[in-house]
């Protein structure tokens, strides 16, 4: 193994000033550090080393790993000189202005989430904001979560430590402060300095503590929406529902409820969509996420009389929107920031 790993760098080290392209360049990493390179095949070996010298092993696979990619920077560093100064000349002003000809573009979770805005505001919702950092009251406590509700574990939810102080967001009692798990919080903000009627949306980021991998990242954005009035019924919330969807997704979208359980809402429901760009990858219909009727406990907490006023909470993560609207199996796609991806939303 160990020899294996030296004669790797070595193999690197010797073929790669004949990289003179960034194609070239790519195919030629690929061939060592890709999923199937000769630096994954070596890995394999591990499974035949010994328990005592696995340790040591490891030691040298990680050494080479850094070795490797220095090599690699160093190559690619080098290409990008030489495309800059084909493009540009001999000399260079890094103080002029870009020669890039392209325009520069929103990023597509931007564009998604300034549609359902825009969908949105025709029919009367405004657009409310609040801090992302959070405290349980906003987040837990108002919403009618129990203290032993799941959500609220270690596991779940980003903490901040206990001796953390923010000017700008004020505890209620002795609570600690979080990084908020939904935009639910904006809806109590809201409530807390207005009389109804209100109807809202909260677009912003969340935090929740989801391995990443390729429909879940533990940093998200999600819309919701919130309607409260006399009268307001499951009736007006299926309606906006469908009204959405079928401006996001073509006139053929459909949307289900099935029962499910939320402690913001009283009845609740999963909210499923069916449309004919999900057809196009074989699925019928997608779980995009939860609705109901606000609960009376959430009221309550508002001062707001729930013998008078109904309302109406639904909330969603613009990424599945997004990956649904333009066939993307990835949710990672939209952080890496890889200009080959983002040039496609021009």
């Amino acid at each position: 193994m160990e020899d294996t790993l030296k004669a790797l760098v070595s193999e690197v080290e010797e073929g790669i000033p004949s990289v003179q392209s960034r194609p070239d360049f790519e195919a030629f990493k690929a061939r060592f550090v890709g999923p199937n390179g000769s630096l994954k095949e070596a890995m394999r070996g591990m499974a035949q080393v010994s328990k005592e010298d696995k340790p040591r092993i490891g030691k040298l696979i990680n050494e080479a790993k850094k070795a490797l990619e220095a090599i690699f920077q160093s190559a690619l560093d080098s290409i990008e000189a030489v495309e800059l100064k084909a493009r540009l000349g001999e000399a260079v002003d890094p103080s002029l202005p870009s020669p890039d000809p392209e325009p520069g573009n929103l990023h597509p979770l931007t564009q998604v989430r300034n549609e359902i805005v825009q969908i949105l505001k025709s029919v009367g919702f405004v657009v409310a904001e609040g801090p992302e950092v959070e405290t349980e009251y906003f987040c837990f406590d108002a919403l009618n979560t129990p203290k032993d509700h799941p959500a609220r574990d270690l596991q779940d939810t980003f903490y901040l430590p206990e001796d953390a102080t923010f000017g700008n967001v004020s505890k209620q009692a002795d609570e600690r402060y979080l990084l908020r798990t939904h935009t639910s919080t904006v809806q109590i903000r809201t409530m807390l300095k207005q009389d109804p009627p209100v109807r809202i949306i909260s677009p912003g980021r969340c935090f929740r503590r989801d391995s990443t991998d390729a429909t879940h990242s533990a940093s998200f954005t999600q819309v919701e929406g919130l309607y409260v009035d006399k009268g307001v019924t499951v009736m007006d919330l299926k309606a906006i529902l469908d009204f959405l969807l079928k401006s996001l997704l073509g006139q053929e979208a459909k949307t289900r409820f099935r029962p499910h359980f939320f402690p913001y809402t009283e009845p609740s429901f999963e909210m499923d969509a069916s449309s004919a760009h999900l057809a196009k990858v074989g699925k019928e219909w997608v779980e995009l996420g939860g609705c109901g009727m606000v609960d009376p406990n959430v009221f309550k907490a508002v001062d707001y009389d729930p013998q008078v006023y109904s309302g109406y909470a639904f909330g969603f993560g613009i990424e599945r929107i997004a990956m649904i609207m333009y066939g993307i199996d990835d949710i990672r796609y939209f952080y890496q920031n890889d200009y080959r991806f983002l040039k496609q939303f021009i």
